[in-house]
């Protein structure tokens, strides 16, 4: 069994210049430009501008991960997607971003692609202190033909718009049984307008419910116990965490098309809608796609200048579908009108 405690502290963080330079910046600098004042980036390309990792190790002498997807994604109103067709309908929109930007667009694999239902519900104290703190917990059921497949999948994330602070957070459970991390640097829309990019990093483990053996799993002993990462926010003994808003939630998700960013750079595009079980109430869409790479010399500057100005234009051909300022699992959160704080 792994085990995680405490980061050792790093040093000052850096930056790496487009001519490759290293440029020390503060801490504000969190995405994949340069900061203003205001936290917003620069309206400047990000490209060649990604703040690296300061090097360091968890307690056990891992050392800190740096990011290997780079998922863009654009929050769509759900009024529109009432059938499959429709959507495949957000596809015509793809189209003339791509021929514009020099992206290959391929949708021929996946007018026959099955449509996949997920169920995931959302887990957190009644004050909301995991998602306060950029901690995100779920489930996820997928079901095939009506019925569940495979064990439940649990979902655990620390998400931050500060990359080394996210870097430093250990999400590893402490299981019996495997588990995967995966590390991502996300890419949306500013909050306020179209035609610029926010980032926010994050750091993910996901694993088999049947990994976890404790059947208490609704009480903060037994998470925090299962995820160190969270034992800083028990406040007290026996305190329990539940469903958040009580909503059990419903992802429609088709697989519509193959982006080719060129240099191997390919990504998986899909559309999603979440709607509340029961009484189907459409809750937010999405458009998603991420690029999953070993290492970040294979983002090449070629293709991530093409993949830059494919996602700002597709903002515009987009515009009538966009919902701004707003995630998925912050629309869960707000879902009865009681925000909790966002690092989002």
């Amino acid at each position: 069994m792994q085990k995680s405690h405490a980061p050792v502290k790093p040093a000052k963080k850096k930056s790496i210049k487009p001519n490759g330079k290293v440029n020390p910046t503060s801490a504000k600098a969190t995405s994949l430009g340069t900061a203003t004042d205001n936290g917003e980036p620069e309206n400047k390309s990000w490209v060649g501008r990604i703040p690296h990792i300061e090097p360091g190790v968890y307690a056990d002498g891992l050392p800190y991960p740096d990011f290997n997807y780079l998922a863009f994604k654009l929050i769509l109103k759900p009024n529109r997607f009432i059938s499959r067709d429709s959507m495949f309908d957000f596809a015509k929109v793809i189209k003339a971003p791509a021929a514009e930007h020099g992206v290959s667009y391929n949708i021929s694999n996946y007018i026959d692609a099955p449509t996949k239902i997920r169920e995931i519900i959302f887990i957190d104290t009644d004050d909301f202190r995991l998602y306060n703190n950029s901690f995100i917990l779920r489930r996820r059921i997928t079901y095939v033909n009506g019925f569940p497949e495979g064990d439940p999948e649990i979902v655990f994330k620390f998400r931050n718009a500060d990359l080394q602070k996210t870097a430093e957070t250990d999400v590893r459970p402490q299981i019996q049984g495997d588990y995967q991390v995966k590390f991502k640097c996300q890419v949306l829309p500013l909050k306020e307008k179209l035609g610029g990019i926010r980032i926010l990093y994050s750091n993910n483990v996901q694993f088999p419910r049947k990994n976890v053996t404790q059947s208490d799993v609704l009480s903060f002993d037994v998470i925090s116990e299962v995820f160190p990462a969270l034992q800083s926010l028990k406040q007290k003994e026996g305190e329990r965490i539940n469903l958040v808003n009580g909503a059990i939630v419903e992802e429609v998700l088709q697989d519509i098309c193959m982006l080719d960013f060129g240099d191997g750079l390919t990504a998986k595009a899909n559309v999603g809608i979440w709607r509340t079980r029961g009484e189907h109430r459409p809750l937010i869409g999405e458009f998603a796609y991420q690029i999953k790479f070993r290492d970040r010399k294979q983002l090449t500057r070629e293709a991530m200048q093409r993949a830059e100005a494919f996602f700002l234009s597709l903002q515009y051909s987009a515009k009538d579908w966009m919902a701004l300022n707003a995630t998925k699992t912050g629309i869960v959160y707000r879902l009865l009108g009681n925000p909790p704080k966002s690092n989002e």
